[in-house]
């Protein structure tokens, strides 16, 4: 085995430069690898860890993605209401620990309004135990106060103090009709999550409700009719409907219960989805994505070791004379064999272990960056069990490519390899 390993060392030295490249072509391609790889485990923690220790999701009977759709990731619209005596009702419900209302329908300039209550920022939780938290300033408290996203102040430049005008609807743009008579004013800045939490407005159940005073069947009201804003008042304004709203039960074991109990209400046909199983569900339904980037993975691993084999195979006729000298001291063709193989396989090992250090690298300098602009969740074990069967199955191929170089070495006659060419 020394032989071997000191005859190999020898070989790749006299080889550096290309010994280098290939070693590093191999290096990349496992780098790639991997880190496609942690990207996509990051993708699938981060999509159902969007939402966690909330036990159940309650709107207005529809369907469990469509319902999942527009409370977790403000995508899409509802086609009902919940009225607020049932919210109420089922708020008391003996099972039920906490509840978070949601009440959606208005934007601003293309970022989702929600309005709620003190409940969401003390109870909503995402990836485990993270709970929402405010970068700068302080929670909605009065009428006309308003907390922005991460994303919305960082790309709209807000600060604490900035008023905010609401368009009515959902809408991507600047909207078309303006709640300006009726601004908010930015009270606080939330700290970035790397959710959809961080591109939407959260304002107040009664702020919801004063933006719309006045309005009738879906209609603005005549110009100079409506109540002015200095007579609004928080305590004096009833809530007639909300969206959605979460619920946290004393104990896990009564939440199917529950869920039975809401999906059969009689007063008013309702749903209730546990989030959890609905974002796996929808994740599974994207699993053709994560195939898709699986195959492009293999490809660029494909890649390296066809570098390595042209490599390997360019410099075999440079080195048709070392291997006939080495038959001539005595060596059988099954060590020249083993010789070349061994090359390959301190090339593709070095190679491999080169990559992984740099996904490493890579993951942990760049995982600051990464949550926060793309919400890729790096967390959990830095290489999964998975991945060092990959990992295990590129040093076999590695290995193996390594055969194809060798076996024709074999071939090549002792007289071809000490013969002057003219």
């Amino acid at each position: 085995m020394m032989i071997f390993l000191n005859l190999a060392i020898k070989s790749l030295k006299n080889r550096a430069f290309a010994t280098t490249l290939t070693v590093f072509s191999i290096a990349l391609s496992v780098a790639l690898f991997l880190s496609v790889e942690r990207a996509q485990r990051a993708a699938e923690e981060g999509f159902t860890q969007t939402i966690s220790k909330t036990d159940l999701i309650v709107g207005a009977r529809s369907g469990p993605l469509q319902l999942i759709l527009y409370t977790v990731f403000n995508i899409g619209t509802p086609t009902q209401n919940v009225s607020f005596e049932t919210y109420q009702e089922i708020q008391k419900h003996p099972a039920v620990a906490w509840t978070i209302p949601y009440s959606l329908g208005d934007s601003h300039r293309g970022f989702r309004v929600v309005g709620t209550t003190s409940d969401f920022f003390k109870h909503y939780h995402f990836r485990g135990d993270q709970k929402v938290s405010l970068q700068s300033g302080k929670e909605v408290q009065g009428l006309w106060d308003v907390v922005v996203g991460f994303e919305v102040a960082r790309q709209l430049g807000y600060r604490l103090g900035d008023s905010v005008v609401i368009a009515h609807g959902v809408t991507k743009g600047e909207g078309i009709v303006h709640h300006d008579h009726r601004p908010f004013k930015i009270t606080g800045i939330m700290a970035p999550t790397g959710t959809p939490l961080d591109r939407a407005v959260y304002i107040s159940l009664e702020g919801m409700e004063a933006l719309h005073m006045d309005w009738q069947d879906g209609a603005m009201p005549v110009a100079g009719k409506e109540t002015p804003t200095s007579q609004i008042k928080k305590e004096n304004i009833k809530i007639d409907n909300i969206t959605s709203f979460f619920i946290g039960t004393k104990s896990r074991i009564e939440t199917l219960k529950l869920q039975r109990e809401i999906n059969e209400y009689q007063k008013e046909p309702l749903l209730a989805i546990i989030p959890g199983a609905t974002l796996s569900e929808l994740w599974h339904s994207l699993s053709y994505v994560e195939n898709v980037l699986r195959i492009i993975s293999w490809m660029v691993l494909a890649v390296g070791f066809m570098g390595m084999l042209i490599a390997l195979t360019t410099t075999l006729n440079e080195r048709r004379r070392e291997m006939a000298i080495l038959r001539a001291v005595g060596a059988t063709p099954g060590q020249i064999v083993g010789l070349l193989v061994f090359e390959s396989a301190v090339l593709t090992v070095v190679g491999v272990i080169t990559g992984v250090i740099l996904s490493l690298l890579l993951t942990y300098s760049l995982k600051p960056w990464l949550q926060n602009n793309f919400g890729l969740y790096l967390e959990g074990s830095a290489i999964a069990s998975k991945e060092l069967v990959y990992i295990f199955v590129a040093i076999l191929v590695g290995v193996l490519i390594g055969l194809i170089p060798a076996l024709r070495a074999q071939k090549q006659a002792l007289k071809d390899g000490l013969s002057v060419r003219v």
